[in-house]
């Protein structure tokens, strides 16, 4: 696994466990949810692709969100 730089839509760093938010309203693939915009996620943790992140969210655990639709909190 190499060290990128993962970085959000406004080209921030993100890092272990920051917090942020969503830009836009997301379909979760697989199920009927839809997570709005402006909804904060506490703690993420960095995959091996500098594009995506994993989290977890009050309706969906487990989840893996592209960073070009986030901002660091």
């Amino acid at each position: 696994m190499t060290d990128a730089i993962v970085r959000d839509s406004n080209g921030t760093q993100l890092n272990e466990g920051d917090s942020v938010t969503l830009i836009k309203d997301l379909k979760v693939k697989g199920t009927s949810e839809t997570i709005k915009r402006g909804t904060l996620v506490k703690n993420v943790r960095l995959t091996g692709n500098p594009g995506e992140i994993e989290c977890n969210t009050r309706q969906v655990k487990g989840l893996v969100l592209k960073t070009e639709f986030l901002k660091k909190a």
